[in-house]
């Protein structure tokens, strides 16, 4: 039964601390883009699922809610994916002017074939500047694994702005419902732009960085916070070198002699003790002679020996005690100097990982969602401080592995952004996957080996 409870308990531990830090990331990148006015239309706790529990927001437009499968979240920023294409502001004109209309008959009226009309109402529908439409009668559902027959318009005020715009107002005269016609004003292709200007496609360098940033910046700021916090206020706790003993380890022999905290040890055998120091080498000398020995301490002011008898099948060579312990803490600069040391380390740990000649070093000492899961539970079990402490370490790691330059890590967006500016024109989408397959397969590389330590460090023992 205790077997099954400490698994319960790290896969709950896990998937909690795991699946709120996720959810933080993706929140940085949600409030950015709504902060640039770009739309985005769901913001979700746990990863995309036909089944969830969600409410929409009449202020922003956007689904928010929860799914049942918590091992993380998503946020979906209008316009992160698709190729630009000539026909789509008439195929956006085409279904304006039409309220609702099937792919079909876009395709017959932009002249083109059944196959890109689709892909043009999929960017379109990416960009919510216009929507699927699921006829019940054709048996047509949200969530199904295709797109339906036809799509509609969107809800729009008089200035044309959606439900995920901002300022948007349906009660002022000149709005228009979900699914009727509202032709465009001017020329298409001068909506279309307007309609780009809400998306991230349709955002400059610094913009998108600034989206793609803040995801990782987010677990930074919030490990730097509760890291700093917890220095300042637990402290750090250091041994005293002092003979005065501080703990009694259970089933010991300094226990089996009476010896308690608070004792001054003043000789083992036949060795002077003055501090902890002089007390370990006067311990392992004694145990190196492999015969019985005295310890001599003063309790309430009065001195004591007693004598160890040292068993000569037993492989325990010590003497089971603790030193004295002080907690220093730290003012708020010094928290913030330890915090950025440790920063430091995770940051050329994160730096070796991508460099051949320490990449298999670092894996070796890396851990999966394995080992997170049992570190969460054991975390759990020491108390709030300890689990928050734990958390931020590993917010920590993930805000710093997440800027790695490597797709499709927020890094590795950034630099192809970088790559884009530089170039002053877009990488193209058959670039971008063949380096996002790369990455990907990197990072399997990543979670086999470390999954496989995790299961003889932790599982088989």
């Amino acid at each position: 039964m205790s077997a099954v409870g400490g698994v319960v308990s790290a896969v709950f531990w896990g998937l909690l601390v795991l699946s709120v830090l996720v959810f933080v990331h993706e929140g940085g990148h949600y409030l950015a883009a709504r902060a640039l006015g770009v739309r985005v239309t769901e913001f979700f706790l746990g990863l995309p699922c036909r089944l969830k529990l969600s409410r929409k927001s009449k202020k922003v437009g956007t689904e928010l809610g929860v799914t049942p499968i918590l091992l993380g979240g998503y946020t979906r920023i209008c316009g992160m994916e698709g190729e630009q294409d000539e026909l789509l502001a008439p195929v956006l004109a085409c279904v304006q002017s039409r309220g609702r209309i099937s792919a079909q008959e876009v395709a017959d009226q932009v002249g083109c074939d059944i196959d890109r009309a689709y892909d043009c109402l999929a960017v379109l529908s990416d960009w919510a500047s216009i929507r699927p439409y699921y006829d019940p009668e054709k048996g047509e559902k949200p969530g199904q694994r295709d797109y339906p027959e036809s799509f509609e318009t969107l809800q729009r005020d008089a200035n044309m702005l959606t439900e995920y715009d901002r300022a948007h107002d349906f009660g002022k005269p000149g709005a228009s419902a979900a699914g009727e016609p509202r032709p465009v004003e001017g020329s298409p292709e001068d909506f279309l732009a307007a309609e780009r200007s809400h998306t991230y496609l349709g955002c400059g360098f610094w913009k998108r960085f600034c989206m793609l940033f803040a995801g990782p910046l987010v677990n930074l700021v919030l490990a730097f916070v509760v890291l700093t916090a917890g220095f300042a206020i637990m402290g750090q706790t250091y041994g005293v070198n002092s003979n005065v003993l501080g703990g009694i380890a259970d089933d010991s022999y300094a226990q089996s002699i009476g010896l308690q905290a608070g004792d001054t040890v003043t000789q083992i055998g036949d060795q002077q003790v003055t501090d902890w120091y002089s007390l370990g080498d006067a311990v392992t000398a004694a145990f190196d002679a492999g015969q019985d020995f005295d310890v001599t301490y003063e309790r309430d002011g009065q001195s004591h020996t007693e004598q160890v008898h040292v068993d000569p099948n037993s492989d325990q060579k010590t003497l089971g005690v603790y030193a004295q312990t002080r907690t220093y803490h730290p003012s708020f600069l010094e928290a913030c100097s330890w915090t950025v040391q440790y920063t430091g380390m995770v940051v050329s740990f994160a730096v070796q990982l991508v460099m051949p000649q320490h990449t298999m070093e670092v894996l070796d000492s890396s851990t999966s969602i394995v080992g997170i899961s049992v570190m969460a539970s054991e975390a759990a079990s020491e108390g709030l401080a300890t689990v928050l402490a734990f958390a931020a370490a590993i917010s920590l790691s993930l805000g710093i592995m997440n800027l790695l330059p490597i797709p499709p890590l927020d890094g590795g967006k950034i630099l192809i952004e970088i790559i884009t500016a530089l170039r002053r024109k877009p990488v193209s989408l058959k670039t971008q996957s063949i380096i996002s397959y790369a990455g990907m397969a990197f990072f399997l590389f990543v979670f086999v080996v470390v999954l496989k330590n995790d299961i003889f460090r932790f599982v088989i023992g």
